[in-house]
């Protein structure tokens, strides 16, 4: 008899993309690390509030608070590729697992 090790599938890195786009801060949220989303929100804050005293008067929006933005940017990329590494650690071990357990071929030692 042999006993499964194989962890739950981790949250799909499609649905911490998307509610990192809608939500600064939730993708980290959903993939259990809130402080890192935290630290986020607060280099936007900081950042977009410096930008907005060092954009020109006639600036847009977005270039008023561009530095806000770019930080929400970089959060979303990190968000996103940690959510694809931690899946495709899983992946990798559950081919490593389900291989060896199909085969009945071992290793060489």
């Amino acid at each position: 008899m042999t006993s499964s090790t194989t962890s739950p599938a981790p949250t799909s890195p499609y649905l911490v993309l998307g509610a990192a786009v809608v939500l600064p801060a939730s993708g980290h949220v959903i993939l259990g690390v809130p402080v890192r989303g935290l630290q986020f929100l607060f280099f936007m804050v900081i950042l977009a509030w410096v930008t907005t005293k060092i954009a020109p008067p006639d600036a847009s929006f977005i270039g008023r608070h561009a530095g806000g933005f770019l930080i929400y940017a970089l959060s979303i990329l990190d968000a996103y590729k940690l959510a694809r590494i931690r899946y495709a650690q899983w992946l990798h071990s559950a081919r490593r697992d389900g291989d060896d357990a199909q085969s009945g071929i071992e290793p060489h030692t």
